[in-house]
């Protein structure tokens, strides 16, 4: 089956995902399931959480399988009986061929990265963390290697001075959506040329592994561009931060969401504070200051600089790194 025929199961959880089923879905596309993780609990009330696919697909009237584990008997009949021609997963959860290879087309993802660069958990994060000036987005035919398909498309993207995760999410979601639909258009139409990742000097590539807390820890060390990258490439969420020390002992942390930079010769230990008490907190790193723009405390909201000082009024008596 082809055209706008084709029986499409489409697979993924967050946001991300949501813009490419609404777009193949509005250019009328036959999606005859959504996939998406199980609802669950979340938040201080325990409230009951539906995934953002979930909800897309309940407002465009789609059906929906929840499956608990992707390799449940009844899930793998349940999408047997769905005769799939093309399987569409976008930020979910690693499939297994039984899955993946059950469509008659095979099944693609999108990556939010060029690949071969960037495999991994999270591609748009450390893209910024290096201080790329370029990212973008790929699709790709699933197969046993994690991300290491044939490369259906690709469309490059610029990382502005500006962009932080929170900006290029939302233009890698939206270019992605294009980048999807033309992807099915292609397979739809038959007789595409893929992309082999074979022999690729794996030397070259930048992994992209998931972040963890301790990856979003500043070391004031480092020079001030790889600081404020950092700063970048995790703001709003998970956020960069680090330990606020006070007479050799830590006193609390602060979570960091914006800065900017000043080259400089530096003649103090990196983690010393400058601050004139009212406007701003600059932090020394080996190669220059970093000034504190947007922060939170822990246990306070997030604020700007100027807000947070003030209540500060120690903020000449602290350091942050021994």
């Amino acid at each position: 089956m082809t055209g706008k025929n084709l029986r499409i199961v489409f697979m993924g959880t967050p946001e991300f995902a949501v813009a490419s089923l609404r777009r193949i879905v509005e250019e009328g596309y036959n999606v005859v399931a959504v996939v998406t993780t199980p609802d669950k609990p979340a938040g201080r009330g325990q409230k009951i959480h539906e995934s953002d696919v979930k909800l897309a697909a309940k407002e465009l009237g789609l059906p929906i399988l929840q499956p608990e584990k992707l390799r449940d008997p009844e899930f793998v009949k349940a999408m047997e009986e769905l005769k799939p021609d093309l399987g569409i997963v976008i930020a979910f959860r690693m499939l297994p061929e039984v899955i993946w290879a059950m469509p008659k087309y095979g099944t693609f993802n999108l990556h939010a990265s060029l690949l071969p660069q960037y495999r991994g958990a999270a591609p748009i994060n450390w893209a910024i963390i290096n201080g790329e000036e370029k990212t973008g987005i790929t699709t790709f035919l699933l197969n046993h290697e994690i991300d290491k398909g044939a490369i259906i498309g690709q469309q490059a993207v610029d990382i502005l001075p500006e962009d932080n995760i929170g900006s290029l999410y939302d233009k890698l979601m939206h270019c992605g959506a294009g980048l999807v639909l033309r992807t099915v258009d292609k397979i739809a139409e038959g007789g595409y040329e893929t992309i082999e990742q074979m022999h690729v000097d794996e030397n070259t590539l930048r992994p992209a592994p998931k972040i963890f807390k301790e990856d979003g820890r500043v070391d004031w060390s480092r020079n001030v561009v790889d600081i404020h990258n950092l700063v970048r490439g995790l703001s709003p969420y998970p956020a960069a931060w680090s330990p606020i020390f006070k007479n050799g002992e830590e006193c609390g942390s602060l979570k960091i969401f914006t800065t900017h930079i000043e080259p400089a010769e530096i003649k103090v230990a990196p983690g010393s504070v400058k601050s004139d008490g009212k406007s701003y907190v600059a932090i020394a790193a080996s190669d220059g200051w970093v000034y504190l723009d947007e922060v939170q405390m822990a246990g306070k909201r997030r604020m700007a600089i100027k807000e947070l000082l003030l209540g500060w009024r120690d903020v000449a008596n602290v350091c942050f790194a021994l």
